[in-house]
C-alpha cells in the first residue's frame, strides 16, 4: 500500500470514528494500570456484606514501584473514615517500625486482606476474604514486590493457608505468590502487648537485611 493510500485509509478510520474505538480498546489493555485510578473504580464495591457499614473503601496506599509490600488484616475505625490504611495509633506505630529499619513509609505499599472495616473490628470471614482476593491479586501483579511482610496471624492464615500460631509463622520465611514473605505482629497487637515488641524487632531486622540487598 502506498503512502497516499495509507493516509486515505487512516482518514477513513477517523471519519468513521473507528480510530476512537481502537484508542479506547488500547487503554483498556494498559499493562500497568495506575492503582490510584483503579481504587476509584472499586470504591463502590458491593461484593460482600462489609459494604453495608462502609464509610470509605480502603484499597491501599504507597509506591506503585515498591520493593516491599505490607499486608494487614482489615481497616479499623479511623481507616474507614479516611479511606487510607494504617492511619490510627497502629498506623503510627507501623510508621515508627519502618523508620527503625531505615525504610520510609512512602517507599512501600500498604494494604489489607479485606478493604472494608468488619463490624466491631471482628476478624474478616472467609467469604469476605475471598470477595477481596482479586483486588489483592491485582495489587501484587501491578506492584510486583520483591518482599512481603504480613502483619498478624489473621493475614498470615488467610494468605498462607496454614493453621499456625503467630510464633510458628515467625520461625521461618514463606513464599506467597512467588514472593519471599515475612510474618510479624500486627501493630495493634503490639500496642496491647508491649512486651512483644522485642520479638517484632527481631523480625524487622531480618527483613531489613533482605531489603538492603535488593
Amino acid at each position: 500500500m502506498s503512502a497516499k493510500s495509507l493516509d486515505q485509509h487512516f482518514e477513513l478510520l477517523h471519519l468513521s470514528g473507528l480510530d476512537e474505538i481502537f484508542l479506547d480498546a488500547e487503554s483498556e489493555f494498559d499493562p500497568v494500570p495506575d492503582l490510584e485510578k483503579v481504587k476509584l473504580k472499586y470504591a463502590n464495591c458491593r461484593k460482600c456484606s462489609l459494604a453495608e457499614n462502609r464509610i470509605k473503601f480502603v484499597y491501599g496506599e504507597g509506591s506503585q514501584s515498591a520493593k516491599l509490600m505490607l499486608i494487614g488484616e482489615a481497616p479499623g475505625a479511623e481507616e474507614n473514615i479516611s479511606g487510607k490504611p494504617f492511619v490510627g495509633k497502629a498506623g503510627q506505630l507501623l510508621t515508627k517500625m519502618l523508620k527503625a529499619i531505615n525504610i520510609e513509609r512512602d517507599e512501600v505499599y500498604i494494604t489489607n486482606v479485606v478493604k472494608c472495616r468488619p463490624p466491631n473490628n471482628r476478624n474478616p470471614l472467609p467469604a469476605e476474604i475471598d470477595a477481596c482476593s482479586e483486588y489483592l491479586d491485582e495489587q501484587l501483579a501491578v506492584i510486583q514486590p520483591e518482599l512481603i511482610l504480613l502483619l498478624g496471624r489473621v493475614a498470615s492464615e488467610a494468605l498462607l493457608k496454614q493453621n499456625k500460631t503467630l510464633a510458628e509463622y515467625r520461625k521461618q520465611t514463606h513464599i506467597f505468590k512467588s514472593v519471599k514473605t515475612y510474618v510479624t505482629y500486627h501493630p495493634s497487637a503490639l500496642l496491647r502487648n508491649p512486651g512483644w515488641k522485642k520479638f517484632a524487632w527481631i523480625d524487622l531486622q531480618k527483613l531489613r537485611d533482605d531489603f538492603n540487598q535488593l
